[in-house]
C-alpha cells in the first residue's frame, strides 16, 4: 500500500518575506511615488503661468479645494490650493487652456483598505499555496516532480570511451580487481551466467582506508566493461527539503534501467546510509533518501544489467538494512598494499616521469611501509618536482628517498638554526633510538637517521624499514619497540642527566603501544583474552574506546606504566653497556648531520 505523506506546512518565511515587502510599498514607495509625480506651488504660480500662457490642461477639483495642472508641454504636474478669484475661467479661456470644473467623490476608506491590503495579500497568498502544492507534489514523486529541476538526480555520467581509467591503470589491489572482474565479464557475457542460474550480486560495497583506490577501481571497472557509468556523491543526495534525496534516488534508477547494462556508482555512502537509531528530531530527509534506496535496490531484478557500486571508509556505520545480502551482497576490502603492492603502484605512477637508470623502486616500497596508493602517487610527484628545483630533467634515487622523508615528516626547514647544545642533545637522542634498535634481536633495521629539523616540528627521526612483509608482531617485538621509542630519552638522561621536550611523540606512541598490548592484544597476564578496548573507525585514525569498570581502568594504567618503565629501564641498561659507541655515533651524527644505516652499523661493527 502506498504510504500516505503528510501535507507540507504552508511557507511561512515566504509569506513573512511577502507581508514585509508589502510594507515597504505602501508605507514608502506609494507616498514617495506620489510626491514625485505631483508638485505643490502657491497660487501666484499658477497665475504667472496662465498669463504667460504655459499652461496646458487644468483640473478644479472643489471637493478638496486644489487646482491640478500640468505646463504646456504636458511633462509637469502642479497642485495650488483655490481662491476667490471671479476672474479664473475668463483667463484660462484667454491663455488656450483645456479646463474642467468638477467634484471628485472620495473613494470609501472600506474600498481603500480592500485594495491596498487585503486583494494583494489574497494574491500573494493563493502563489504560495500554488508554489507549496508543486513542491508536495515533487517530494512525493508526482508528475510535477522535477520542478524547477529539483529532485533530479545530477549524477555525473560517463558513457562508452575508449580513454577512461583499466585495470592496467589500478596496482597493489590484486584480490579487489579479481572480485570486480568478475562484473566485468558479467556484463560482457550475460549468458553464460544465465545458463547455469547465477546471478550477479546487486550491490558491491568497497571498504577500505582513504586513498586506497576505491573510487578509481569503481572507474576501472566502468572503462573494462565498457558500459555507461553513472556516478554520485552520496552528500549529493541529502537536500535542504524533505522528499528531494528520495525523489533524486528515484530518478537516478530509472536512468539506470533505461540505459542498462551500465554501473551505477556511490561514492562515500555512509553519507545516507548511516544506521537509523530512531532518535527524535533526527534528519528525516537522510532517512527517507535511505529508504527509497533500499526500495529502489530491491525493485530491479538481478539479471537486468544494473550493478550498484559503492565505496566508504565507515562500513561499521552503515544500516544493517542496507549491507545484507540481496541489497549489497559482497563486501571488497580495498587495503593498504603490501611491498608487492607498492612496488606496482609505483611502477604505475613512474611511468609518467623520467627515472635515472639507478633508481630502485623495490627500496622506495620498502622505505614507504604503510603507505597508500594516493601516498605513493604523491611520493613519485615530489621527486619529479625535487629534479626540477634541482635544475635537472630526470628523478634520481635520492629525490624519491627525500620525497619519503618530506610525506612523513615535512620538508626540511632551512632557517631553523639550532644551538650547538641542541643540536648535540639531538645527537644523542637520535643515536639513542638506533642503539636500542640495533642491540635488540626481532627490530628492522635502521636505513637512515638525521638531526636536520622537518616542518611537521621534528627536530630529527630514525627511520627504520623491515626487510618484507611484517602481518604479525609478537610480544617480544612489541616490547623491543617500546625500548626503542624509550631509547632517545634513555639517551639524554645518561649522557646529560636531565630530559628534553624532544620525547614527547616518543612517549605518546610508546604509551598507545603499552596499551594496545594490555586492552586488545591479550598480552596481559591479569587479563589474560579479555579485550577491555573497542575500536572504533578503523579505516579513519582507528579511535578506541574502554568497555570496562573505573576499577578495571586503574589497573590497567597501572599495568601500562609498569610496561613502559621496564623497557625505558632496559633501553638505559643496552645505551650504558655501549656507552663508547653511543659517543662515537653521536659525534659523528653531529658532525654529518644526516648518516646512513650503513655507516651506522659500520661505525657500530668497527
Amino acid at each position: 500500500m502506498q504510504e500516505v505523506k503528510k501535507p507540507r506546512k504552508p511557507l511561512i518565511s515566504y509569506y513573512v518575506i511577502v507581508l514585509g515587502i508589502l510594507l515597504l510599498f505602501n508605507f514608502i514607495f506609494m507616498p514617495w511615488a506620489a510626491e514625485r509625480q505631483v508638485k505643490e506651488v502657491g497660487y501666484e504660480t499658477f497665475m504667472d503661468m496662465t498669463e504667460d500662457k504655459d499652461i496646458g490642461q487644468v483640473e478644479i477639483d472643489q471637493s478638496d479645494n486644489e487646482i491640478v495642472f500640468t505646463n504646456k508641454a504636458g511633462d509637469k504636474i502642479y497642485k495650488t490650493g483655490m481662491v476667490e478669484d471671479t476672474d479664473l475661467t475668463q483667463r484660462l479661456y484667454e491663455s488656450g487652456a483645456k479646463f474642467s470644473g468638477r467634484i471628485i467623490e472620495q473613494a470609501s476608506p472600506l474600498v481603500t483598505f480592500l485594495l491596498s491590503w487585503i486583494l494583494p495579500i489574497v494574491i500573494f497568498i493563493g502563489i504560495g499555496q500554488y508554489m507549496s502544492k508543486k513542491l508536495v507534489s515533487k517530494a512525493s514523486g508526482g508528475p510535477n516532480s522535477m520542478i524547477f529541476g529539483m529532485g533530479k538526480s545530477n549524477a555525473k555520467v560517463y558513457v562508452k570511451s575508449s580513454e577512461g581509467i583499466r585495470f592496467d591503470d589500478v596496482a597493489g589491489e590484486d584480490e579487489a580487481k579479481e572480485n570486480l572482474s568478475e562484473i566485468v565479464d558479467y556484463l560482457h557475457n550475460p549468458g553464460r551466467y544465465k545458463e547455469v542460474g547465477a546471478s550477479m550480486p546487486k550491490g558491491i560495497l568497497l571498504v577500505g582506508p582513504p586513498g586506497t583506490g576505491k573510487t578509481m577501481l569503481a572507474k576501472a571497472v566502468a572503462g573494462e566493461a565498457n558500459v555507461p557509468f553513472f556516478s554520485m556523491s552520496g552528500s549529493e543526495f541529502v537536500e535542504m527539503f524533505v522528499g528531494m534525496g528520495a525523489s533524486k534516488v528515484r530518478d537516478l534508477f530509472k536512468q539506470a534501467k533505461e540505459k542498462a547494462p551500465c554501473i551505477v556508482f556511490i561514492d562515500e555512502i555512509d553519507a545516507i546510509g548511516q544506521k537509523r537509531d530512531g532518535r527524535v528530531g533526527g534528519n528525516d530527509e537522510r532517512e527517507q533518501t535511505l529508504n527509497q534506496l533500499l526500495t529502489e535496490m530491491d525493485g530491479f531484478e538481478t539479471n537486468n544489467g544494473v550493478i550498484i557500486l559503492a565505496a566508504t571508509n565507515r562500513p561499521e556505520s552503515l544500516d544493517p538494512a542496507l549491507t545484507r545480502p540481496g541489497r549489497f551482497d559482497r563486501r571488497v576490502p580495498v587495503e593498504l598494499p603490501d611491498l608487492k603492492g607498492r612496488e606496482e603502484i609505483l611502477k604505475v605512477h613512474a611511468k609518467k616521469v623520467k627515472l635515472d637508470e639507478t633508481v630502485d623502486l623495490s627500496v622506495i616500497a620498502r622505505m614507504a611501509s604503510g603507505a597508500s596508493g594516493a601516498e605513493l602517487a604523491n611520493i613519485i610527484n615530489e621527486a619529479a618536482l625535487r629534479a626540477v628545483r634541482e635544475n635537472r630533467n630526470y628523478v634520481t634515487q635520492a629525490d624519491l628517498e627525500e620525497s619519503i622523508e618530506v610525506v612523513i615528516a615535512g620538508y626540511q626547514k632551512k632557517n631553523a638554526i639550532l644551538t650547538d647544545k641542541e643540536k648535540k642533545v639531538v645527537a644523542y637522542h637520535e643515536i639513542g633510538h638506533a642503539l636500542v634498535a640495533a642491540k635488540q634481536t626481532n627490530s628492522a633495521p635502521v636505513q637512515k637517521i638525521t638531526i636536520v629539523p622537518r616542518t611537521s616540528g621534528a627536530l630529527g627521526y630514525t627511520m627504520q624499514v623491515e626487510e618484507g612483509n611484517h602481518y604479525l608482531m609478537t610480544q617480544e617485538e612489541l616490547e623491543n619497540k617500546i625500548a626503542t621509542l624509550t631509547g632517545g630519552r634513555a639517551a639524554e638522561e645518561l649522557v646529560f642527566h636531565t630530559s628534553s621536550t624532544g620525547a614527547s611523540n616518543d612517549i605518546e606512541q610508546a604509551t598507545k603501544l603499552a596499551r594496545s598490548m594490555i586492552t586488545r592484544y591479550g598480552m596481559s597476564k591479569d587479563f589474560d583474552m579479555v579485550a577491555m578496548e573497542t575500536v572504533n573507525n578503523q579505516y579513519l585514525g582507528g579511535d578506541t574506546s574502554l568497555a570496562c569498570s573505573a576499577e578495571t581502568q586503574a589497573e590497567i594504567d597501572r599495568q601500562v606504566v609498569e610496561l613502559v618503565k621496564k623497557q625505558h629501564k632496559k633501553a638505559a641498561e643496552i645505551l650504558e653497556e655501549n656507552r663508547d659507541k653511543l659517543d662515537e655515533l653521536a659525534d659523528y651524527l653531529y658532525e654529518k648531520e644526516t648518516i646512513t644505516g650503513e655507516e651506522f652499523m659500520k661505525i657500530l661493527a668497527a
